[in-house]
């Protein structure tokens, strides 16, 4: 098993791309209950980008002025996945649900569009008993979003999520995830590759990486440790100075999102980004 506490030295050689990092302002910052406020958290500590999964509790005019403030780029949004406290979680995956999942795109294409924001994660909805008739829905539904996306330049991703996670959420699975993307044939539509998720869900984070790097497949990264979803330089299983070396090596050059839940505090936590030769 690897461990995130073998020396980030004796991998740093390895490591010579300048990733760019952004974090999630849904899981970092949390020091501030306000969003809007963790643009400007995120901004003094010197990233120059970010990423909200769950936008819709503010106005578009709310978030483009804390963006446009403090000079950063929005990398990432989710679609509106509906009522939480309802067990909503998107609507992809739900026959019936056609309506609701149209028009969550349509609102966060508005979003995206006023944020300049590029990439769009399509949540699938959570399904106790999945039938053929999610999966069908769920195609029927990507392709539908996937025209949309074409049409205004944005890139729709769907992320595989585990359930340990992400009780009964139905887009669990690499395999199905792969299979979709390759049926749609789009450019606009690609995967998320959540590492904290494909090692609980595939492991084989190596082959698996390149593999999908090798196809074209990758959209966007995102990066925490397992199983208690730290930093990466927190005790677990990913050794994240050699992951790093996997993806200078397969050439990736897109931002990478810190989609973690810092150990003691977010700034204490950035330390790992210097002890394994990066900068912001």
């Amino acid at each position: 098993m690897l461990s995130s506490v073998t020396s980030a030295a004796a991998c740093r050689h390895l490591i010579m791309a300048p990733f760019k990092f952004c974090p999630n302002l849904n899981f970092m910052f949390l020091e501030s209950p306000s969003i809007l406020e963790r643009y400007s958290l995120a901004k003094k500590a010197g990233f120059q980008a970010v990423e909200v999964g769950f936008p819709y509790v503010h106005s578009i005019e709310e978030l483009v002025k804390a963006k446009e403030d403090n000079g950063l780029k929005q990398v990432l949004i989710n679609v509106y996945v509906g009522d939480v406290t309802k067990g909503e979680l998107g609507f992809a995956a739900i026959p019936g649900q056609e309506d609701a999942f149209q028009a969550s795109v349509l609102k966060a294409v508005n979003y995206a569009k006023a944020l300049d924001c590029k990439l769009i994660h399509v949540m699938s909805g959570l399904v106790k008993n999945p039938t053929p008739a999610n999966q069908e829905t769920y195609e029927k539904n990507i392709r539908w979003a996937t025209k949309v996306f074409e049409k205004e330049k944005i890139v729709g991703l769907i992320e595989p999520i585990n359930q340990r996670s992400v009780p009964d959420y139905f887009m669990s699975s690499y395999i199905t995830a792969v299979d979709l993307v390759k049926k749609v044939n789009s450019p606009n539509l690609k995967i998320m590759l959540d590492v904290f998720h494909l090692q609980q869900l595939h492991g084989n984070l190596v082959s698996n990486i390149e593999g999908l790097a090798s196809q074209g497949l990758i959209g966007h990264v995102q990066i925490a440790q397992v199983p208690l979803r730290g930093e990466p330089n927190t005790p677990g299983e990913i050794n994240y100075a050699y992951l790093f070396s996997i993806l200078e090596k397969i050439k990736y050059d897109g931002w990478v999102g810190l989609e973690y839940k810092p150990s003691n505090g977010t700034v204490n936590g950035l330390t790992w980004i210097e002890a394994m030769g990066f900068k912001l």
